[in-house]
């Protein structure tokens, strides 16, 4: 079975000043002792570089090398794959987005859905309910029970 991560999950790893960030190590804690395979799009993994380094966003932003540090042991884990748009990643986007509006802050998490729609992914564990909206993966609150 696989499983993917939105990049909240990681950026509440390194937020100390977030009140998820406890939960939020334990359950990356679990990801990396679980059997289970651990699928993160490049399209996440990008964004946990570009945000948890903002100082505009994060009081005590991390320095590129610790963000980069903190990656890099998350891809050294055996149960974690990296995965990417493959050919055919406009068709799976056409599919996730059909009926739908997608414009604005929806667009990067359509991208993420059709990434995961073509590796087969079928959970998604996220805070924000907005991928609650394409409906080709089950949208899982980590901090829930």
């Amino acid at each position: 079975m696989s499983y993917s991560l939105d990049v909240n999950i990681l950026l509440y790893t390194s937020d100390r000043s977030s009140e998820q960030h406890d939960a939020a190590n334990r359950f990356l804690a679990r990801c990396a002792a679980s059997p289970d395979i651990l699928c993160l799009a490049w399209p996440v993994l990008m964004s946990y570089l570009r945000i948890a380094t903002h100082p505009r966003i994060f009081d005590s932003p991390l320095t590129p090398d610790e963000a980069l540090g903190n990656l890099t042991a998350l891809l050294a884990l055996p149960n974690v794959r990296t995965i990417a748009e493959q050919d055919g990643f406009l068709d799976a986007y056409h599919r996730v987005t059909a009926h739908q509006v997608i414009r604005g802050n929806l667009v990067p998490d359509a991208q993420l859905a059709a990434i995961l729609l073509q590796h087969g992914v079928r959970t998604l564990y996220t805070r924000d309910r907005d991928f609650r909206k394409f409906e080709c993966f089950e949208v899982r609150d980590p901090f829930l029970p």
